[in-house]
């Protein structure tokens, strides 16, 4: 096992390099000895990643589950929380204590990595790696969602284009073509100018891959004829009478499936302390459903007796998702969640600025607490799930600063652990590790925030009320009309997919803490019909984000023996 060096060693170091001084172990003997999984049922790529074959995963079927731990956060700030940082370093905490253990995370996009973000492959000495490979091409799945959608919108306006005997509306086509970087200039374009040797002409747009319903229907998928059934009810667009038309009216989702078919088995690593991980699947949880692949976290919980994942941004969002959608679809029931926060992040919910989050500041962790206190709330009180608050230690973090706020949330019967699982990896959270399984043992009232039964507007009101605190929903006649439209087709059982920015409760991403009695506008309604979900648009939250003045591929480079630098 490696052996992280002594707390404070992690400051010098940035998080690629740490990850490139990792003795990483072959991962075929470390499948075979961690997992008992045989040599024949993995597809290498190269020496440290290996996916699955679904034969295999589907053969697991008949074993008990593990217990499944939900890893969640605050509201994202600028000042970072460490969300798959902490879920890393409490799956190699669990492993130390002699628990059988696997971490399964999201794949990182290409557009964060580039942009503003940065990679998503943990921090510090709490890493799954080859962290170079996870952050940028790793298996090809992000390409192969990419090309299958791609193909869909190519078959589209060629269908279009030799007679269009499906009889499209092109001014009614809903499939939006997409790619794996942040580019703003692509989000409203035409297609098909230049003459009649190129198309018809119309309006079309780019979404980022994270956002695509193939990346939805890839993570939700639970086997290769699942995969086939639900590309191929994808609504691509409809006719002049209103009619739908669907990927399979186009004969699409058998090719399609030939793009995924290696794309949909989970990807297997392993973390900086040689536990096995499964990284697989990306939807982002701002502007999609937010979780990993069904398939990796049910083959994770036939194989561990503990499977900690996590889900994307805040509690309000990720967690909301995870239970109202994948937890629904794959009959997933968690048995515990853990909050992550940081204390410099709770006081920039409390209004301090970036430069001044290092100084004590009491007050203002005292104002910003709410933020956790209302996440705490919608865990353990909507989702009803035991809960525990980790706190990602930081070196500037005082003692009274930590004590404010253990105190301060002891009432709502959570516990606060800070944890130092960056600097010392799995040893840095062995208390963090304990108070989880003590909550495992817990009997659990989780349930969701709404039923299959009330309607679509219902539910975004249910969200919205009960989860954002907000006064109440709005949208303007065209929206309403949409939504009564899908209501009435046959959609209203389906779950809502709420996209909206993650940096506040509100739709206003300047309002921090925790806000009420805001209202909360859906701008667009989207039907995603092969992943079974209502996309809600709120606020001003785009589906292809921008680049920043400074984008992090700034700093990214290669030196002439190959080494990657400046990649997170």
């Amino acid at each position: 096992m490696h052996t992280p060096p002594p707390r404070g060693a992690a400051a010098n170091l940035s998080n690629i390099e740490i990850a490139q001084q990792a003795s990483l172990r072959p991962i075929l003997p470390l499948a075979l000895e961690r997992l008992g999984l045989p040599e024949d049922c993995l597809e290498p790529y190269g020496r440290y990643k290996a996916k699955v074959s679904l034969d295999y995963a589907a053969s697991l079927h008949d074993r008990p589950d593990g217990r499944l731990v939900l890893v969640t956060a605050i509201s994202p700030t600028p000042a970072g929380e460490g969300k798959t940082t902490t879920t890393v370093g409490l799956g190699d905490a669990l492993n130390r204590l002699g628990k059988r253990t696997m971490v399964c995370l999201r794949e990182p996009a290409l557009g964060p990595v580039f942009g503003m973000k940065g990679g998503a492959a943990g921090g510090g000495y709490a890493q799954v790696v080859p962290m170079e490979d996870i952050n940028l091409h790793f298996t090809g799945d992000f390409a192969a969602i990419a090309l299958a959608n791609n193909l869909l919108a190519g078959l589209i306006d060629n269908h279009i284009y030799h007679g269009n005997q499906l009889g499209f509306d092109v001014r009614r086509v809903a499939w939006r073509r997409v790619v794996d970087v942040n580019d703003r200039a692509l989000r409203q374009i035409v297609v098909g100018l230049g003459g009649t040797g190129n198309g018809v002409p119309r309006e079309d747009g780019f979404d980022i891959v994270v956002a695509s319903e193939v990346m939805a229907i890839l993570c939700l998928a639970v086997s290769l004829t699942d995969l086939k059934e639900r590309l191929g009810n994808i609504v691509v667009g409809y006719r002049a009478d209103g009619g739908a038309i669907r990927a399979r009216d186009l004969k699409a989702h058998g090719a399609m499936t030939a793009l995924l078919k290696n794309a949909l088995a989970p990807n297997l690593v392993q973390t900086l302390e040689n536990n096995p991980a499964f990284v697989h699947g990306g939807p982002f949880a701002n502007i999609a459903h937010g979780c990993n692949s069904v398939i990796a976290t049910r083959t994770a919980l036939k194989l561990a007796d503990y499977v900690v994942t996590e889900a994307g941004f805040g509690a309000d969002l990720g967690a909301e998702k995870f239970v109202d959608i994948k937890c629904r679809k794959a009959g997933l029931t968690p048995a515990a969640a853990v909050v992550v926060a940081t204390i410099r992040a709770l006081k920039y919910h409390g209004g301090v600025d970036l430069p001044d989050l290092a100084q004590e500041n009491l007050a203002a962790l005292e104002k910003g607490v709410v933020n956790l206190e209302r996440h705490i709330d919608n865990v353990v009180n909507r989702y009803g799930l035991p809960c525990v608050v980790a706190i990602n230690r930081r070196a500037e973090d005082s003692e009274r600063e930590t004590q404010l706020l253990i105190d301060r949330v002891a009432p709502h019967g959570v516990r606060v652990i800070p944890a130092s699982h960056y600097a010392q990896g799995g040893r840095g959270a062995l208390e963090l590790a304990q108070e989880v399984v003590r909550l495992c043992q817990q009997p659990s009232q989780f349930r969701y925030v709404y039923g299959d039964d009330v309607g679509l507007w219902e539910k975004m009101k249910l969200i919205a009320t009960r989860i954002y605190h907000a006064a109440d929903i709005t949208a303007d006649t065209r929206v309403r009309a949409r939504i009564r439209q899908l209501q009435e087709a046959g959609y209203g059982h389906y779950p809502v997919c709420v996209a909206k920015t993650q940096y506040s409760f509100s739709t206003d991403p300047k309002l921090r803490g925790a806000p009420t009695h805001h209202s909360v506008n859906i701008r667009e309604v989207r039907l995603a019909a092969g992943a079974e979900f209502i996309i809600m648009i709120c606020g001003d939250i785009m589906t292809m984000p921008g680049l920043p003045k400074v984008p992090a591929a700034d700093a990214i480079d290669v030196d002439a023996q190959g080494r990657i630098t400046g990649l997170f």
